[in-house]
């Protein structure tokens, strides 16, 4: 019995290891596709008898040089880190009260009202350019960043207030309760007591709230049409795609410089990525 055992544990184990690795290839598989093709010279890329797989040529890096040199690829990543930023820095002062009242109001006020928010959130955003568009020209804002920056927050709000709504009822009540015994207003209970319990929510609404920003393409597309202005998710193909010709290297290039930080974000914060995220169904 104990040898059938010791054998099902080790099937059980490999399985599982196989099920892993079959994961890992798969998330791994977009950042080895980028990497071999944006280190790939021409002539290796566009032969069809070549393995895609294998550098048949030596690597270059010609792919970066066009996209640092002959397009404005350092100023589109200033634009999306400052738009990125931007947009966390107003909808952490806008949902970070909007979580905090709405967990605080109990019964069914409060749970229609979290849902009603995050019902908003589920509106497309393909409806909302159009009169948006209107609203940005009218006010002068057409061509100019701003646009991103007052704009973005609608998207990202609702959710992250829900998302901190969630949070927030998984904090103990109590705590906020004896701040208010030995004298602190509520705001001060919230500002001092809960903000810093609240660190993982914050930062998976940080973590959202950033890559929306970073990936957003329909208002980014119709707000701003100055290449200077651009962002990286509008400036890549809009530049490196002229017609029917595809600068793949480039292109590729590109992505794997974006997202290789953005990666190492989530990887870095995952532990607290999972918490903000499951807080609040364990409530």
């Amino acid at each position: 019995m104990t040898a059938t055992a010791d054998i099902r544990r080790l099937f059980l184990r490999l399985l599982l290891v196989a099920i892993l690795a079959i994961f890992l290839a798969q998330a791994l598989f977009p950042f080895a596709w980028m990497a071999i093709t944006a280190f790939k010279r021409d002539s290796d890329l566009y032969n069809p008898t070549n393995n895609p797989f294998l550098f048949n040529e030596p690597p270059t890096l010609a792919h970066f040089r066009l996209l640092f040199k002959e397009t404005k690829f350092p100023r589109w990543i200033v634009n999306t880190a400052w738009v990125g930023l931007a947009t966390v820095l107003i909808t952490l002062v806008l949902a970070l009260p909007a979580g905090y009242a709405l967990a605080r109001l109990r019964g069914r006020v409060g749970q229609n009202l979290g849902i009603a928010v995050f019902l908003t959130y589920l509106i497309p955003p393909t409806l909302l350019f159009l009169p948006l568009s209107q609203i940005v020209s009218s006010i002068g804002l057409q061509d100019n960043t701003w646009s991103l920056v007052l704009t973005y927050p609608s998207l990202a709000v609702p959710f992250v207030s829900w998302l901190l709504m969630g949070f927030f009822r998984s904090l103990p009540q109590e705590l906020e309760e004896a701040a208010l015994v030995d004298g602190a207003t509520r705001f001060t209970a919230f500002w001092r007591i809960l903000l810093p319990l609240a660190v993982p929510g914050i930062l998976t609404a940080v973590i959202f709230t950033f890559t929306l920003a970073v990936n957003e393409f329909i208002y980014a597309l119709t707000f701003v049409s100055i290449s200077d202005l651009k962002t990286v998710s509008v400036g890549v193909p809009t530049d490196l795609i002229r017609g029917d010709v595809f600068f793949w290297g480039a292109i590729m290039a590109s992505a794997l410089v974006v997202s290789l930080p953005v990666a190492l974000l989530y990887n870095a914060f995952l532990d607290r990525f999972v918490e903000g995220l499951t807080a609040g169904a364990l409530r």
